[in-house]
């Protein structure tokens, strides 16, 4: 059995679907690791209804004997849930309701990420990093983050992973090859139909991609569209939003951040980079080091690929905007 010291890991909206497929995965180690033992931090609404199921999904994960869980914390408390947690998983969020504007939805969501914001800063342990998959996730991982004094920005990420999941599926699909053999395919931008899969620097066999699939009007009349729309199609397919595939790019998310030398699609703060507005969070490549990661800046972009990016910039300045008042 391990020695390790166990890790406290925060989730919200851990009894929703996103939750009930993510936890287990957690506690089995594929997250973090299948030596590191781990503590599960659990933050539902404090109303009777999803309190009740978060009992449900405790008693769940408590049969299923897994080795590395070693405890349990179930609460309506922010401060309860985020106290010394070294990794906290924003996956709770306000969904959009019918007729709801989605400046509407972005104000209140605001209200719940600086609340979690303000929390997480005030009683995370000094490594604590975020994660946030709550959508509009770009603008409520900025908002959680400006209300940070102690914890540095660079510890706040949004995930663009499942664009990416998506993209590499598509292309694989496509050039009929297996899923491991597409590479060096970043998400730039938004996690939003607005952001950009780029193909342009894709590889499929160590090639170029765009060689390899020989249809360019597909990668960017089709392709695109389809990777950026996919959370749609399976709200039309199934009825319901893509749960299992966000939780496991969740895993990958997190994975990936906590393995030096992993390359992956992030959001971070833009920095200005890739040509997106300072200030904003932004999809980008990053490469993960032993005490974080490096953003990798180095991919030349073509008209196309800047247009694209252009737009879902747009975008994420609207976004910014239209909250702006409320974070300061």
């Amino acid at each position: 059995m391990t020695t390790k010291t166990p890790i406290r890991v925060a989730v919200t909206g851990a009894a929703g679907n996103i939750g009930y497929a993510l936890l287990f995965r957690i506690a089995s180690g594929e997250m973090f690791g299948k030596d590191q033992p781990l503590i599960l931090q659990l933050l539902e609404i404090p109303v009777e209804g999803p309190q009740k199921a978060l009992k449900g999904v405790a008693m769940e994960l408590e049969d299923c004997a897994f080795p590395l869980l070693q405890d349990m914390v179930l609460t309506g408390e922010a401060d309860v849930a985020f106290k010394d947690v070294n990794w906290a998983l924003l996956v709770g969020s306000k969904p959009r309701g019918p007729g709801m504007e989605r400046a509407d939805l972005l104000k209140d969501n605001g209200k719940i990420f600086i609340a979690q914001g303000q929390s997480i800063d005030k009683v995370a342990a000094d490594d604590a990093r975020v994660a946030v998959v709550g959508n509009p996730c770009n603008t409520n991982v900025m908002i959680a983050a400006s209300q940070a004094k102690r914890l540095p920005k660079d510890r706040f990420t949004a995930m663009v992973r499942l664009d990416e999941n998506r993209g590499r599926a598509q292309l694989a699909k496509k050039a009929g090859v297996d899923i491991g053999q597409v590479s060096d395919l970043f998400i730039y931008g938004n996690h939003s139909p607005t952001m950009f899969a780029d193909f342009t620097h894709a590889k499929i066999g160590g090639k170029a991609a765009a060689d390899v699939i020989g249809d360019e009007a597909w990668l960017k009349n089709d392709f695109l569209p389809a990777v950026g729309k996919r959370g749609a199609a399976i709200i039309e397919a199934r009825g319901v939003s893509s749960a299992a595939s966000a939780a496991n790019a969740l895993v990958d998310h997190v994975h990936d951040l906590v393995t030096p030398g992993k390359i992956h699609s992030v959001a971070v703060e833009s920095q200005g980079r890739y040509g997106f507005a300072d200030g904003v969070w932004a999809g980008m490549p990053v490469k993960t080091t032993a005490t974080g990661y490096d953003v990798i800046t180095t991919y030349e972009m073509d008209d196309f690929a800047k247009s694209k990016i252009a737009l879902t910039n747009d975008e994420l300045v609207g976004e910014r905007d239209t909250v702006k008042d409320m974070i300061g």
